[in-house]
């Protein structure tokens, strides 16, 4: 008896074929990280950016909200509302009408803003209390005194207006960015006229 034994060829890749698939792979992948690490790179900036004009919006947008109360006088006590300073923002309100301006820090009847350049920061201080960080990143925090005819002024009882600068710049370095070290900067301004030094 005989038996015959058959051989089926066994398909498979070649050698050549596994590196020309190989390559192929390499490639998509190689393709596929850098979109990856370009698009976390924009991301990561973009977030920068906004935290950066996010805080300059804050801070200003809390100024303006303070400063519109400066001056709120319903005893008619002796005190002015913004107190010329040229390294400070001093507000006075007498929020609770008792003819006295507190000092407390629990109260909200004077607010001190300051620019920490040592630290890059704006602070504010409620009375005689410690300062607390505003805002962070900060390059320039400038602010001046008008008159009402818009004329800077140094004279406390004659401000009516008082203007706000504050620039401010991202945490890190963005390496696309050639400007300023790499460092964007946002800066944002308003003149506010408190209603109550108008009176």
């Amino acid at each position: 008896m005989t038996y015959w034994i058959t051989v089926e060829a066994k398909k498979g890749f070649t050698l050549i074929e596994l590196m020309v698939g190989m390559g192929i792979a390499m490639v998509m992948l190689a393709a596929v990280t850098s979109t990856f690490i370009s698009q976390t790179k924009i991301y990561h900036a973009q977030e920068q950016v906004n935290e950066m004009q996010q805080n300059a919006r804050g801070a200003v947008d809390l100024m303006i909200r303070e400063l519109k109360m400066a001056g709120y006088n319903p005893a008619e006590a002796a005190f002015v509302g913004v107190t010329y300073n040229s390294t400070q923002l001093m507000i006075q309100a007498d929020l609770d009408g008792d003819g006295e301006i507190s000092t407390s820090s629990a109260d909200y009847e004077q607010i001190t803003y300051a620019y920490d350049s040592a630290n890059k920061r704006i602070t504010r201080a409620l009375g005689v209390g410690g300062a607390q960080s505003l805002a962070e990143n900060v390059t320039a925090f400038t602010f001046g005194y008008l008159d009402i005819a818009g004329n800077a002024t140094t004279d406390s009882a004659a401000i009516r207006q008082v203007s706000v600068q504050i620039t401010t710049q991202t945490s890190k370095p963005d390496p696309d960015y050639s400007s300023n070290g790499g460092y964007r900067s946002y800066t944002v301004s308003a003149t506010i006229t408190p209603i109550n030094l108008a009176l």
